[in-house]
């Protein structure tokens, strides 16, 4: 366990892995890292201080992967991310956020849609809570955090089943 809370599962939706042309996909991916916390954790303020000190959370989203000891998360520098950053929303908010992310004049592949519907929906659909983390604005960003065009992040609490999960929508 890493601040109470134990990686399970990662997955990555990268949707160019649906489409034949590399150009109609947007650069578009869904990253999705799943963990457990005790039956006996603290408040959902808790459980957000304990994801952004684990280092799961320490991943700049760029090709580089999880590094232990990195200054950075997305586009942003670690070090200014905070728990009371993260606004609680509603199911059909994010799932509002996420379409039109991934947008809505595009027929996407009838497999991603699954993908999708299966990592992501399902666990939208089971969260106790769903926080989004809103924009930190240009002091918060890295070197070269702008990469990304798009940068959406959820935390997802179920408690019932002792899982946080962080998704995170982007592109590249």
């Amino acid at each position: 366990m890493d601040n109470g809370l134990a990686h399970e599962e990662s997955a990555l939706i990268n949707f160019r892995r649906y489409v034949p042309d590399p150009k109609e996909h947007g650069f578009r991916w869904v990253d999705i890292k799943q963990l457990r916390f005790a039956a006996d954790a603290v408040d959902d303020g808790g459980l957000l201080a304990a994801l952004i000190g684990h280092e799961q959370f320490r991943d700049d989203y760029a090709g580089g992967g999880v590094l232990p000891d990195g200054p950075r998360h997305g586009p942003y520098w670690l070090r200014l991310i905070t728990p009371d950053l993260y606004e609680l929303t509603s199911q059909a908010k994010a799932v509002q956020i996420l379409r039109e992310w991934a947008d809505p004049l595009w027929d996407a592949p009838t497999k991603l849609g699954a993908d999708l519907q299966r990592k992501v929906s399902t666990r939208l659909a089971s969260a106790d809570g769903i926080y989004y983390l809103s924009e930190l604005g240009d002091e918060a960003i890295h070197d070269w955090g702008r990469v990304h065009d798009y940068f959406h992040e959820f935390v997802l609490v179920d408690r019932s089943a002792g899982r946080i999960t962080l998704i995170v929508a982007a592109d590249d």
